[in-house]
């Protein structure tokens, strides 16, 4: 099919631009999405009293042993605070996805403004189905790896490079299954399908459109890429004086680049919220041009065809308005 790939990124970012409020619903979407994460390592220049390795005394575990038996209560409290922030994050990132499907299809529609309450309290009845689908396909992908990872650990990593073929297979599996969860979602708030439904849906829109669909999915891929590692910029220059000191035992420079981090955190977490926005809108929109949607038409359709779906009595409604032969 003709896809005017141009057409959509451009309009995606007129809208979000307009509609400045779904940055809102980008920052919660963030918070549904994986972060990267980073580590860090060292090295010693040997050992000062012995060459015994490190923690072969074992009177350091009894120590640890014996406080984590005095402050038990600490480690309840930390898992029950993570466990509210798991269900927190979970609850405001699917509400963001939600969000951002509504709000640009009624930017689509013609509207002048969208209210953040009005967008929130419409967004709460998708939330489940929306959530469903998301632990659902979380849920296979993790049936599938805990196999490979505990081959992979029991054959000393071994299995990893046996299971390397296969995990390439997985790779574009995963974009696949990733554009069509997009689709999907849009299917169950634009056309307000279940759960199952929905996914039926977006499989067959991909599945009609797999062209269009992948080569899309690149593209956003790309933008998300680049855009993220130019917001993150500021960030690796603000840890350049931890890394100073560091190397030269200065705690100064730890509070700096500390400071550093607090400052732009803000400005980081604004900035990935726009991105998240536009995405998210250049997904739905491609949904809304894959499906023939037209502006305005809020008819829902059905999940087979497509097609929209006449009230029970369409039927005597055309033939009332036809005139008489």
């Amino acid at each position: 099919m003709n896809f005017n790939f141009g057409e959509v990124l451009t309009r995606a970012w007129q809208i979000i631009w307009k509609h400045k409020v779904l940055w809102i619903f980008g920052i919660l979407a963030s918070c549904g999405r994986g972060g990267g994460g980073g580590g860090s390592g060292g090295g010693n220049s040997g050992f000062s009293q012995s060459d015994r390795p490190p923690f072969s005394d074992t009177r350091v575990f009894d120590q640890v042993g014996q406080w984590v038996n005095e402050n038990m209560w600490i480690f309840i409290v930390i898992v029950f605070v993570v466990l509210i922030l798991i269900v927190l994050f979970a609850f405001l990132g699917t509400i963001g996805r939600i969000g951002l499907i509504k709000g640009t299809y009624k930017a689509e529609q013609g509207a002048e403004q969208l209210i953040l309450g009005e967008m929130f309290s419409e967004s709460t009845p998708y939330f489940w189905r929306v959530f469903g689908l998301s632990f659902l396909i979380g849920l296979v992908f993790l049936i599938l790896l805990i196999p490979i990872i505990l081959f992979g650990v029991l054959t000393a990593g071994i299995g990893f490079a046996c299971l390397l073929p296969l995990i390439c297979i997985l790779i574009p599996i995963s974009w696949v299954v990733m554009v069509v969860i997009e689709q999907s979602n849009a299917a169950i708030v634009l056309e307000d399908l279940n759960m199952l439904d929905g996914l039926k849906r977006g499989w067959e829109i991909v599945k009609s459109n797999i062209g269009p669909a992948i080569l899309m999915a690149i593209i956003l891929g790309v933008i998300s890429f680049v855009v993220g590692l130019v917001i993150a910029i500021p960030l690796l220059i603000a840890v350049i004086p931890l890394v100073i000191g560091v190397a030269s035992g200065e705690p100064t420079s730890y509070w700096i680049a500390g400071i550093c981090c607090v400052i732009y955190f803000p400005i980081l977490l604004a900035l990935n919220g726009i991105m998240v926005a536009y995405v998210e809108s250049a997904w739905t929109l491609t949904y809304m041009r894959l499906t023939h949607k037209p502006e305005g038409d809020n008819t829902p359709t059905t999940p087979e065809s497509g097609t929209p779906v006449l009230p029970e009595d369409s039927d005597k409604t055309i033939l009332a308005s036809r005139p008489n032969a």
